[in-house]
């Protein structure tokens, strides 16, 4: 079963259930992946399905750090309910030892050289990690990697 299959047989689930909450983030979700569908034309797989749960987690949590600072801990708490309930769609995030020996293999891989040849790697890296890694902190790896010493 596809991950579009497993969100709609969980907002199913969540309708018989009477579990408010889950179901209007799997319908947000939802209406999030039959936007790019409509907008683009396309049927979307996996690979894109995470991609938009990607982004909408790293909304949540900017709204998060929004509602704490605003002193809004009520709004905060939703947002907290609703990245929770789309990081279960996430594949298991990776250690750092790992993203860093990904890391180190496309820098061999592309022959980069200095911070100068940062996209080569990151063209390498972005793929294989995507959705398993936070990108800023691959990011972040990649830059040190590429550092002068």
């Amino acid at each position: 079963m596809g991950l579009k299959e497993q969100i709609t047989e969980d907002m199913k689930a969540a309708m018989r259930a009477k579990e408010t909450a889950k179901l209007g983030t799997i319908r947000l979700l939802t209406a999030a992946i039959k936007q790019k569908e409509v907008d683009e034309r396309i049927e979307v797989n996996d690979t894109q399905v995470l991609a938009i749960i990607e982004k909408m987690i790293k909304q949540r949590k900017d709204s998060i750090s929004q509602f704490e600072a605003g002193g809004r801990q009520d709004l905060a708490d939703i947002e907290k309910a609703e990245l929770s309930i789309l990081s279960a769609y996430m594949p298991a995030g990776l250690t750092e030892a790992e993203i860093k020996a990904e890391v180190a293999a496309a820098v061999a891989a592309s022959g980069a050289a200095g911070p100068q040849d940062m996209g080569k790697v990151m063209g390498i890296v972005k793929p294989k990690l995507a959705g398993r890694a936070d990108m800023t902190l691959v990011s972040a790896l990649v830059k040190a990697a590429l550092a002068p010493a």
